[in-house]
């Protein structure tokens, strides 16, 4: 990837998130690193409450998922307006995996994106509220997003949708998860996925790129990433486990076509950049995209950065390209 495609000034709202976060610091507000996941998991929603939008107006279901432990999670099934009641049968569905570094984030800091995620793209999105860490260590979080497939897969089709048009997609640590679902999903038979939405993924827990060197106070701090990684993983080996970093994985081949997104001031952009050229290296079909001017975290803050509306307008463009009927036009 030459630098001319990932070279760029940081957007308005950008800027002014960095800004805002900046002079909270000066008044002596926290990182999320310096406090409980609990505190933290506050913060982000609060976060989410002050900066991003509510989304538009649809039907939604709260639905309860077993995992192969016996224990249940919760999730959210969005059906688009446009859907209502014209077409309440096959519609095409995206399995949306939240991020916040496997320790933050729920149904609710991610309820906007997937409303304007189901509204643009005429796909129904089932959000799915993995467990959390440090309660629940890694490889638990994959392990549910992987069940909630098969689940999904099982019996989408009595919540009329049509699962042969199934995409996982997910933003960050749930970049991260839908590339690991992609990966278990072909190695264990398991069902067939369209697309993998990797939007500002991670993929390498080693994280020795340039750009994590290079963007140390852009939000996703240094720092922050340790505190993540420490919560999540159950010891240093699991930084190489492809489950953890799925672009150690031996072998790429045979993998859904995949969307990869990342944001130009991002420290995970290089990781992103590396996973979408190692699936094309491998014969998978891949559309990279780079948001040159955004920050990690960004599409949840669309009440301050518009450019976020545009994010989740290209993944829904990607999806509909996916998931459009043999013989229709995207």
């Amino acid at each position: 990837m030459s630098s001319s495609q990932i070279d760029g000034q940081m957007h308005p709202g950008a800027a002014k998130m960095l800004e805002i976060l900046a002079e909270a610091k000066r008044q002596g507000t926290p990182g999320l690193h310096e406090v409980s996941p609990e505190i933290a998991r506050e913060m982000n929603l609060r976060s989410k409450e002050l900066f991003g939008s509510d989304g538009p107006e649809m039907p939604t279901a709260t639905l309860t998922l077993p995992m192969r432990d016996g224990t249940a999670i919760p999730a959210r099934l969005y059906r688009p307006l446009q859907s209502v009641p014209a077409a309440q049968t096959g519609l095409p569905v995206i399995v949306y995996y939240h991020g916040g570094g496997w320790v933050i984030g729920s149904l609710e800091t991610h309820d906007g994106v997937c409303r304007h995620l189901a509204n643009r793209s005429g796909a129904a999105v089932l959000s799915v509220d993995y467990r959390l860490a440090p309660e629940a260590k890694f490889p638990v979080a994959v392990e549910d997003c992987y069940d909630a497939v098969v689940w999904l897969a099982e019996n989408g089709a009595a919540l009329g949708l049509d699962v042969s048009r199934l995409v996982v997609a997910g933003d960050s640590a749930g970049g991260n998860l839908a590339a690991a679902v992609a990966l278990m999903a072909r190695d264990n038979d398991g069902p067939a996925i369209a697309l993998q939405a990797l939007l500002y993924p991670a993929t390498n827990m080693n994280t020795t790129t340039a750009s994590h060197a290079e963007f140390t106070q852009h939000l996703l701090t240094p720092q922050a990433v340790e505190w993540f990684q420490q919560q999540y993983l159950r010891d240093a080996a699991d930084k190489d486990d492809w489950r953890a970093s799925p672009l150690l994985a031996d072998d790429l081949a045979g993998l859904p076509a995949a969307y990869v997104m990342t944001a130009g001031f991002d420290p995970l952009r290089d990781e992103g950049i590396a996973y979408a050229e190692a699936l094309r290296a491998h014969g998978v079909d891949v559309t990279y995209q780079n948001f040159a001017g955004q920050i990690h975290g960004f599409l949840t803050l669309d009440g301050l950065i518009s450019e976020a509306i545009d994010a989740i307008e290209a993944t829904a463009d990607q999806v509909r390209q996916a998931c459009a009927p043999p013989g229709d036009a995207a």
